[in-house]
């Protein structure tokens, strides 16, 4: 007899999994974390999370802060929580880019997605190395894990860029991924704004020519 066949033989039948509904509570449970860490992201987007406080999520979301203790036992599971899912969204970017696509294509498209989230409001604001919440993100599993998975796609895209002569072989990896972050929260997308003069696009577009192209 065939080994594949005999191991289909002798391997016990497999029931199949049976999925299990959430229940109304559970949608209910579910659906006002999301509120919670959408007010998160806001807020992290606008204030950062030094001057974030608890009493103020609970307040914009609409709950008792007990209640907001229900979800999440601290402010810096909250706030690590709400940067977890920013990078699962970051992911899902660099996973929607066209392998055969040029690496520096795929370093804008993601550059372009970062900024776009700025100007609507979506990105919080990077954790200076002084901010307290720095401890709790290197604490928080999951967000290592998907932080060290982004590093990875994008400076396998920096390097790549950098064979094909796209990037300045004298910089390095390190400066050139920092900088994208910190393009992601720069100032000057609003202060262009501000100005009236340009529309969010144009705005995105200027910032990844500088980023890019330089001044040049």
């Amino acid at each position: 007899m065939p080994i594949r066949s005999l191991i289909k033989a002798s391997s016990p039948a497999v029931k199949p999994a049976v999925v299990k509904r959430p229940s109304f509570r559970e949608k209910q449970f579910q659906a006002r974390e999301d509120a919670i860490l959408s007010v998160v992201n806001r807020i992290l987007s606008t204030k950062g999370y030094d001057l974030m406080t608890m009493d103020e999520v609970a307040a914009e979301v609409g709950i008792a802060k007990p209640s907001l203790y229900k979800h999440f036992d601290s402010k810096e599971m909250l706030a690590a929580t709400a940067m977890t899912r920013l990078l699962d969204r970051a992911l899902l970017q660099i996973k929607a880019q066209a392998v055969e696509q040029p690496a520096l294509d795929s370093l804008k498209a993601v550059l372009r997605w970062a900024l776009t989230a700025h100007l609507e409001g979506n990105m919080p604001l990077l954790p200076s190395t002084r901010s307290t919440i720095r401890q709790a993100l290197v604490n928080h599993a999951p967000y290592v894990e998907r932080l060290i998975q982004l590093t990875d796609a994008i400076g396998q895209w920096i390097q790549q860029a950098r064979k094909e002569g796209q990037i300045c072989k004298s910089v390095p990896d390190e400066l050139v991924m920092f900088t994208l972050f910190a393009r992601a929260c720069d100032p000057t997308l609003q202060f262009l704004r501000e100005t009236g003069q340009y529309t969010n696009a144009q705005i995105v577009e200027l910032m990844v020519q500088v980023c890019f192209e330089g001044f040049t």
